[in-house]
């Protein structure tokens, strides 16, 4: 059996991808502070996982890019951050495997360890949608020269439960986050979407 969130819209992923924010934003949406329960991803169920014309992505204030599959809904948002105003954008969308995105926050990689990014997002998520998230398997590694941490995210929504993966990425002065989450009868398919969109992500240097 595959199943697959019918969300509106991937409201969930767009509101936790603001993992270091303050309750509220500076300016902007009230999603980085604020969440609407009718939008919260629900579980359906479809007969087959259908092939998907993969778009390369790209954030132009940064360059950062990476290809996803689909067009994604991009989010943009001002947050405080330690007093500071933060640039945060994010493009997510939902597949027939779960919610899948990367954001891109303007602040430098020594505001926060990638430890502490990762607290944050668990924390963040919780709070945004009143469900547990928990991360395991964290691994720490360096990629083209980059400091990242990978992670296995579990959760649960209206009993089903749900699994998934996040890399967060220090980049001078960019944080870079990936994430997926989805049903966990899901979880291979997912994980081999997650690491597609990893393999294509490119960061340029500075």
């Amino acid at each position: 059996m595959t199943y697959r969130f019918l969300a509106r819209r991937p409201a969930t992923f767009v509101a936790v991808a603001v993992v270091v924010a303050a309750s509220v934003p500076a300016s902007g949406s009230a999603m980085a502070g604020s969440f609407d329960p009718a939008l919260t991803p629900r579980i359906g169920v479809v007969a087959a996982i259908p092939s998907v014309d993969w778009v390369e992505t790209t954030d132009p204030p940064s360059g950062i890019r990476a290809s996803l599959p689909g067009k994604a809904e991009t989010r943009d948002e001002i947050v405080s951050i330690k007093g500071r105003n933060v640039d945060v954008r994010g493009y997510w969308l939902d597949t027939a495997e779960g919610g899948v995105g990367f954001t891109v926050h303007d602040m430098p990689d020594d505001l926060y360890t990638l430890e502490e990014n990762l607290q944050r997002l668990v924390e963040r998520y919780m709070i945004t949608t009143a469900e547990p998230l928990t991360s395991s398997n964290v691994k720490k590694s360096t990629v083209d020269g980059r400091p990242v941490l990978d992670a296995r995210l579990t959760s649960e929504t209206n009993g089903e439960p749900l699994a998934g993966s996040v890399r967060l990425i220090a980049d001078d002065k960019h944080f870079v986050q990936v994430l997926s989450l989805g049903p966990q009868a899901n979880e291979k398919a997912l994980k081999a979407v997650h690491e597609r969109i990893l393999a294509g992500l490119r960061i340029p240097n500075p």
